[in-house]
């Protein structure tokens, strides 16, 4: 039975690709039943007579997945961020960060409209992006206003990836894939006319094959709820807490007002960046008192 992978789906129909093919298929009517349901990304065994008639008989096994956008096996995710206009947000920066931890996907942050800012702001700007650096996150700083250098270092990471892009409303995500592929756009409507609808109709998830790798063509997302992260994951999510972490006198510190804790000892010391510390609280306190899902089927 062949095998291959979701790289788009719409309407219903998922769109396999297979050496070199794209094969329409629906989802077998048992994956409901399952409680399965198919996302892009996904690597699949299917069945199909002809390219438009196919079936999904199983989905494989998927090293994680996000739910916005909804899209499996994630190498890298590239979060957008906007130096100003929106300003710069180390929350929700830091947000996105602990989602791609969680995930264990790769996080690359780059950020956009430099050329908006001023000296000072440029300063504080090279500034969080040396902190971040510090503590192992790559950062793309374009140096002018055509970042044609920082383009070709983005596409670097590509090469038999997964890439998502996320971040910011309003960062620049469309603008920065067009400078990326200019044909985009092109590709996006000749696959969007072969199936009957216009290119725009439909927020949809979709791997476009660029740079050695794939690319997910998606509405994007800028706003994250910690529904799926425990309590007791948190700290492990924040890189320099891990790091430090086995010198806490308890071997379950949560990190908050526990005697002997390592990471608040850095914290004052000035070695962990306190807004870091700041937004670690922060979410905690709303995973502990995030209200508990409920199925509706559920007396």
């Amino acid at each position: 039975m062949p095998k291959g992978q979701i790289r788009k789906a719409l309407s219903g129909f998922y769109y396999v690709y297979y050496e070199g093919e794209t094969y329409q298929t629906r989802g077998r009517g048992n994956f409901r039943k399952r409680k399965l349901t198919p996302m892009v990304g996904d690597y699949v065994e299917f069945e199909s007579s002809t390219k438009t008639d196919g079936i999904l008989k199983e989905l494989l096994s998927r090293k994680n997945e996000l739910v916005r956008p909804a899209v499996a096996n994630v190498d890298l995710g590239i979060i957008i961020m906007s130096a100003i206009e929106p300003n710069f947000s180390t929350n929700l920066l830091d947000r996105f960060l602990v989602t791609l931890e969680s995930k264990a996907i790769q996080a690359l942050i780059y950020i956009t409209k430099i050329d908006l800012l001023t000296e000072n702001q440029l300063k504080e700007v090279t500034i969080l992006k040396q902190q971040y650096e510090e503590i192992g996150y790559p950062v793309i700083l374009p140096e002018t206003k055509t970042n044609q250098a920082a383009i070709k270092e983005l596409v670097g990471y590509f090469p038999n990836k997964l890439t998502v892009f996320m971040g910011q409303s309003g960062a620049g995500k469309s603008t920065l894939l067009n400078q990326i592929a200019p044909e985009l756009d092109l590709k996006t409507g000749i696959i969007s006319s072969a199936l009957g609808r216009g290119k725009h109709t439909t927020r949809h998830v979709e791997l476009i094959p660029l740079f050695d790798g794939l690319v997910a063509d998606t509405p994007g997302f800028s706003s994250i709820d910690f529904l799926e992260i425990e309590t007791e994951e948190l700290p492990e999510l924040f890189t320099e807490f891990v790091e430090v972490q086995d010198l806490c006198r308890f071997r379950s510190c949560m990190h908050r007002n526990e005697p002997g804790c390592q990471v608040q000892k850095e914290v004052a010391e000035g070695k962990i960046q306190p807004y870091r510390y700041k937004h670690y609280l922060q979410y905690l306190d709303e995973i502990e008192n995030r209200k508990p899902k409920y199925n509706k089927k559920e007396k």
